[in-house]
């Protein structure tokens, strides 16, 4: 499929599964460092860290870096119980590049190294107070969580955390100082923004830190950014001060596009969502946030995103639109897409978060693949039942008069094509059974411009949808 050229959501291809994605441009070339979930996953962050660089004027043409860190390197993780969480990288004062980590099993902050962005990282240490007791088994700070991490002057900004909803043992967001040897603590933690259980009459109230603490520097403004306890939603707080004075400024982006009501009602979700977790980061002229969705129907198969920000002129954010374009440019309207790039994904029960049980409720689509975790197979809709509705947004239309759709599975019906999830429909393809993958065209006629097309299953049964085609 040629168009995967262009720059597509998600940005690795669809049989690879990196969240909590931090991106960082270094040289000419952007990296991100992620998690690594698998395929039929059970559990969070399985795999070894694995790296991905694209250049930074081609963000659609992404390179395998291998992998960079193994999680039976970590010396407290012989029994290999330990996944490993979320990480963040930076350059130290000695022009090395050093990964922080903490293990599943154990709330203490792990470091790696390595000369180059993405090579073979080796173990280094971990994050301790001078007297050599680690960070996390202190008695002014809470248990250590998704370290986030900033170099400035010789001094590294370590922020890490975790807070469930309500828990009056968990106080917020911490920000702790080390020193250029980037594992020893010169300035003890301090909580930056408060946990939900102590947030009442603070202006964080209703978008309390849960997760996913990341820092980024834009001007002389520190942008602090966290999962909220609402789980889909990635929030800001802005200060001029690494360590204090944070006030919350809103959302950049939800995993359900909730409160864009750009193209739908604020209060819709438009795709399935959970947790969520990413940062932003300036490539080229622009900045982007990189965030992650579910997929498979469970919270354990999640893909990174990412999507062209917008800033105000006091500096805030505009909230970013889900996109199967990654917000750089409209795909164009020509040849074959295949629909694991779909950002809108719902069918006329409203739901917010995964709806599974242990495994996918299977009154829902969900995008999925064939085989094993790591089987190099394109992504597609599964079970789409009535209603069920596909967005993909946005298309630079001119001249499109036939659509084709490759679907199979034991469905009749039609699939109905708008360029507006509650619009009128421009025609329809129809459905019938089908054993293998079969390809069906209609004469339909999309207006030109630039558009969203929406896909909706009327029928009966289920429907698999693997891609369509515009001509």
């Amino acid at each position: 499929m040629e168009n995967l050229k262009q720059v597509t959501n998600p940005y690795l291809p669809s049989w690879e599964y990196v969240p909590d994605g931090e991106p960082y441009v270094f040289g000419d070339r952007v990296y991100v460092y992620g998690s690594h979930d698998f395929f039929n996953g059970d559990v969070y962050c399985m795999g070894d860290y694995v790296g991905w660089s694209a250049p930074v004027d081609d963000l659609g043409n992404w390179r395998y870096e291998g992998v960079i860190y193994r999680k039976d390197q970590d010396p407290h993780n012989t029994d290999l119980q330990g996944n490993l969480y979320a990480p963040d990288v930076t350059i130290g004062p000695d022009g090395r590049y050093y990964l922080y980590y903490v293990l599943s099993s154990w709330g203490n902050v792990s470091v790696a190294v390595c000369d180059t962005p993405a090579g073979k990282y080796e173990f280094y240490g971990y994050v301790h107070y001078q007297d050599g007791t680690l960070l996390g088994e202190g008695k002014i700070e809470d248990p250590q969580f998704d370290p986030g991490v900033i170099t400035e002057n010789g001094k590294t900004y370590l922020y890490t955390g975790f807070c469930g909803y309500g828990d009056p043992n968990r106080h917020g967001p911490m920000c702790t100082v080390l020193g250029e040897d980037m594992l020893t603590i010169i300035e003890e933690p301090v909580f930056i923004a408060p946990s939900s259980a102590y947030s009442k009459g603070s202006d964080f109230e209703g978008h309390e830190f849960f997760e996913g603490p990341s820092i980024r520097k834009r001007g002389d403004t520190y942008y602090f950014i966290y999962s909220s306890v609402k789980f889909h939603e990635l929030c800001y707080a802005t200060s001029k001060n690494p360590k204090e004075g944070f006030k919350y400024q809103g959302v950049i982006v939800s995993g359900g596009d909730l409160g864009i009501d750009s193209y739908k009602p604020a209060d819709m979700c438009a795709y399935y969502t959970a947790n969520n977790h990413g940062s932003m980061e300036k490539i080229g002229d622009d900045w982007y946030i990189f965030y992650h969705r579910h997929t498979n129907g469970t919270n354990y198969s999640r893909q990174g995103c990412f999507e062209k920000l917008k800033f105000r002129e006091d500096g805030t954010i505009v909230q970013a639109e889900m996109t199967s374009c990654g917000s750089v440019a409209p795909l164009r309207g020509k040849g074959e897409y295949p629909t694991y790039i779909a950002c809108n994904l719902f069918n006329d029960i409203p739901v917010t978060y995964v709806p599974w049980s242990g495994w996918m409720d299977d009154r829902f689509p969900k995008i999925t693949q064939w085989g094993s975790d790591g089987d190099e197979n394109y992504g597609y809709i599964a079970n789409m039942r009535n209603s069920a509705t596909a967005g993909f947004k946005y298309f630079d239309c001119k001249g499109i008069k036939k659509v084709t759709i490759k679907t199979k599975g034991y469905a009749n019906g039609q699939m109905e094509i708008r360029t507006k999830w509650d619009g009128e429909s421009l025609g329809s393809i129809p459905i019938g059974y089908a054993n293998v993958w079969h390809e069906t065209t209609a004469e339909i006629e999309i207006p030109d411009g630039i558009n969203a097309l929406y896909f909706t299953f009327a029928g009966t049964g289920y429907l698999q949808f693997a891609s369509f085609t515009l001509e």
